[in-house]
């Protein structure tokens, strides 16, 4: 399966992360929160409107826009959840 960007990964959808792109300044700020690429994350919602997503990274939930999602490359998680 090719590689996807966060945006596009459904709800309930356990992912690695495989690359997190976008400026200097955002790049380091998911870094600091532990978004590294190696990272299993899931989307646990989304807004009624479609911005902001909320992720679960290493027992942590954190949102994040959905343009800034769009930055980041995630492959699916081998073998299901």
């Amino acid at each position: 399966m090719s590689a996807k960007t966060l945006d596009e990964v459904s709800v309930g959808t356990p992912v690695i992360i495989e690359r997190v792109g976008g400026d200097h300044a955002f790049r380091r700020r998911l870094l600091e929160l532990g978004l590294l690429p190696g990272t299993r994350i899931e989307v646990l919602r989304v807004a009624p409107l479609g911005d902001p997503l909320e992720l679960l990274s290493r027992g942590t939930r954190l949102s994040i826009r959905r343009r800034e999602a769009s930055t980041i490359t995630v492959q699916p998680l081998e073998g299901g959840s």
